[in-house]
């Protein structure tokens, strides 16, 4: 009874003790953002089911489809440079609610909207307004947290984003039996509501500035330009790109190949969710394994094990097999997640975060832009097998890539530490 007793008490407190080192000595401020980002995914229904409501019930060609969806990333193309910019000067709250208000709006107008040119400029529209909040969150957490724990915290917002996505993907599954709109509906709800919990319960977090501060920040263009012009942030951004546009298959190109051999939407949004489930699981235990890794290394891993998830899906034929392929792309994407955006922090001076983290953001808008058009594209002219083999090869290239730029960006790493910059004690 005793031995039992005691062995009861140190398991909890080993629990108390992983638990802690997992969430702990996070600020207040942290949390609202993490909260509010758990009740907006668990309302995000309308982006990977896209594809399929414009093919099954607009009656689009895969062509179309792929086309419209890449409008969606047009607008966040822009929105993600917009948002930073706003986010350096007119502040982080600001940015988040207006963004997230205006978010749902857009929402609305493309779930009710039925010309084929309404729905484009809908899209178009939602990825401007539904993206724009995405670099202040980013740079709210830089903010608020300090050097030592972004990855952490990096870490544990997009756990929290996989487990709304865990939960969202198969419910929306059930939920397109009551029509589409259904799900557009729920979205735009989800996605005022977060804006609501940032308007309420967030300050401001951006850093104060003098007079003379203010007088000396960068003008809007400038704010804009200043990450693309800095060859460390674009050397780092290139194999990025890559990555993103091979993710970015699964919204296009994935449901209507794995549709075209056979699966149904709730098939779909089972495969998915081992995306999300994997995580959820996963995801708290791995900032234990990267933070020994060099940075370099974790972006070189997670490109590899992507570019090899989603050349697997040449192979798959049903729902196990599809699984498996999605499981290990999703380590790629566990690996990559928490990492890069703590690098984008290091790289960005303390007033121009928002702008370096919309740059970043901006990646993966271009993606989301070009891999639609691009997978739909191969995969109606060449065949499952040239795009699937394709994203193999470019995971590899930018792997290789990481690993050949790294040298460069640590020694500009050690020359701001070196002048007492706070930085991540993690190295590149």
């Amino acid at each position: 009874m005793l031995r039992a007793h005691m062995s009861s008490r140190w398991t909890t407190s080993a629990l108390g003790k992983a638990v802690h080192e997992m969430a702990g000595g996070l600020p207040r401020t942290y949390w609202v953002l993490w909260v509010g980002t758990l009740v907006n995914r668990l309302g995000s229904f309308v982006v990977p089911f896209l594809a399929l409501y414009l093919t099954r019930e607009r009656g689009f060609s895969v062509e179309q489809a792929g086309l419209t969806v890449s409008l969606y990333g047009v607008g966040a193309v822009i929105a993600s440079p917009l948002g930073g910019m706003l986010a350096d000067r007119v502040g982080r709250r600001l940015t988040l609610a207006g963004g997230l208000w205006l978010g749902s709006v857009g929402m609305l107008l493309l779930g009710f909207a039925r010309e084929p040119s309404s729905i484009a400029l809908a899209a178009f529209c939602l990825g401007i307004l539904g993206e724009l909040y995405r670099p202040a969150v980013s740079a709210a957490v830089a903010d608020v947290v300090t050097p030592e724990d972004r990855q952490r915290a990096f870490g544990l917002l997009y756990w929290v984003i996989n487990v709304g996505f865990a939960v969202a993907l198969p419910l929306a599954g059930l939920m397109v039996r009551f029509g589409y709109v259904t799900l557009f509906v729920a979205d735009a709800i989800t996605t005022f509501t977060y804006g609501c919990c940032i308007w309420f319960l967030l300050p401001e977090t951006r850093p104060a500035r003098t007079a003379a501060e203010d007088a000396q920040a960068p003008g809007a263009l400038r704010s804009l330009l200043t990450p693309f012009l800095d060859p460390s942030f674009v050397a780092f951004a290139l194999p990025i790109l890559g990555v993103a546009i091979i993710f970015h298959q699964s919204q296009v190109s994935l449901p209507l190949d794995l549709s075209a051999r056979g699966l149904s939407e709730a098939q779909f949004g089972a495969v998915l969710s081992v995306n999300g489930l994997l995580i959820v699981a996963l995801q708290p235990l791995s900032h234990r394994a990267l933070k020994h890794l060099r940075r370099a290394h974790s972006l070189a891993l997670a490109a590899a094990l992507t570019g090899l998830g989603f050349g697997l899906h040449a192979l798959t034929g049903n729902v196990a097999l599809a699984a498996l392929a999605v499981a290990i792309w999703t380590l790629g994407e566990m690996a990559q997640a928490p990492v890069a955006p703590s690098v984008v922090a290091d790289l960005a001076p303390t007033r121009l975060r928002g702008s370096y983290q919309g740059a970043y953001h901006m990646l993966w808008g271009l993606a989301s832009s070009a891999a639609p058009a691009l997978g739909g594209r191969v995969l109606g002219r060449a065949g499952t097998s040239a795009l699937w083999l394709g994203c193999l090869v470019l995971g590899l290239v930018c792997a290789a890539w990481q690993l050949v730029i790294a040298p460069a960006r640590r020694r500009r790493l050690d020359a701001q530490r070196a002048v007492g910059a706070q930085l991540s004690p993690l190295l590149d």
